[in-house]
């Protein structure tokens, strides 16, 4: 505990405290709030009532308003504080409320109701987690449906990916043959286009060889990718093209140089692309809702704009699941971070 106090007021000197360690203090207090203060506001509203989303102002952790059984009465009434006439206070349970009048009715006293105008009621709330928004969806929607064609995309399409783009990256760096800078600007190239310019010919052509409404439909197209070439080529050239010609040498074959000595010596480069393959996957929405349209097939990011209908849109159930579809991503970017800051540098991708 110590330490991280030490550490959390760090100082440049060690002594008093200069204007940049302020102002240093200040930008990196600005940033975790930006960084994290819109996810740490989405978790806290997953927890809200439908009722309490839409309330104004809005507050940060998610109150309810309390509600007692009234004997009478079928349905448990909203509790109030009422101030009476006489200036004292007192909680009311409300019966109904007609224009700028409530009428009340005293839990104690069910036999006896009093109309108090609206000004003078205010909501008793208390703090609830509203843990139904995290299961409800889980009975009344495919969820886990959506969870399994999830993992089965991101998996099957992480490993093609590093695949067919270790393998190109793998030929426009130790091979020599005539045109090879002019595949690499073209490969490179293809990152200016904006990716709504291709959807509808990746349409026509995955209609043509009856991949609509399949996964693999989702998976194939992505598979190569011009950022993942780019950067595995760039960390397979800092490879000795000797240990290559010592491969050779003891009549190694091109595959069992690629998957025995270039796979391996590639592996920082390829556990990065992996990281950023399994976010994009993962994350994908335009792609997946365009070629699936049967629920059996929607992905997680497509089936939650299931919980949006034409009148309505669900968003307590939306928030809920958007904080489950985050937890995996989450937890891969936690264990793997330092594959990326290491992959990065040593790629010289910036």
């Amino acid at each position: 505990m110590n330490r991280t106090l030490a550490f959390l007021t760090r100082r440049r000197d060690g002594r008093g405290w200069h204007p940049t360690d302020i102002l240093s203090y200040v930008y990196l207090m600005l940033g975790v709030l930006m960084m994290f203060g819109p996810v740490v506001w989405l978790l806290m509203s997953s927890f809200k009532t439908q009722a309490g989303l839409v309330e104004f102002p809005p507050s940060f952790l998610p109150y309810s308003q309390e509600q007692v059984m009234v004997e009478g009465y079928k349905d448990p009434l909203p509790l109030f504080e009422v101030t009476l006439p006489d200036g004292s206070k007192k909680p009311m349970a409300q019966v109904r409320r007609i224009g700028i009048v409530s009428q009340m009715v005293d839990p104690k006293q069910p036999d006896q109701t009093i109309r108090v105008k609206f000004e003078d009621r205010t909501p008793i709330r208390s703090l609830a987690f509203a843990w139904e928004n995290y299961v409800t969806p889980l009975k009344q929607f495919n969820f886990m449906s959506y969870l399994w064609n999830s993992i089965v995309v991101t998996t099957v399409a992480t490993f093609i990916t590093l695949v067919v783009n270790s393998m190109a990256a793998f030929g426009l760096s130790k091979y020599e043959f005539r045109g090879r800078t002019s595949i690499l600007i073209f490969i490179i190239g293809t990152l200016m286009i904006p990716i709504t310019v291709i959807m509808v010919p990746v349409y026509l052509v995955a209609t043509q060889l009856g991949m609509v409404n399949s996964l693999w439909g989702v998976i194939l197209p992505g598979a190569a990718t011009p950022t993942g070439v780019f950067l595995l080529r760039q960390y397979m050239l800092t490879i000795p093209d000797e240990l290559i010609d010592a491969a050779r040498m003891d009549n190694a074959s091109e595959w069992q140089i690629y998957w025995r000595l270039i796979v391996p010596l590639s592996l920082p480069a390829i556990a990065v692309l992996a990281i950023f393959s399994i976010m994009w996957r993962w994350n994908d929405f335009l792609w997946p809702l365009i070629i699936l349209t049967r629920n059996e097939v929607y992905t997680l990011q497509v089936g939650l704009n299931a919980f949006q209908g034409e009148l309505q849109v669900q968003w307590h159930f939306v928030l809920a699941m958007t904080v489950v579809t985050l937890l995996p991503i989450t937890l891969v970017f936690a264990f793997l971070q330092k594959f990326i800051t290491t992959g990065i540098a040593s790629t010289g991708m910036k």
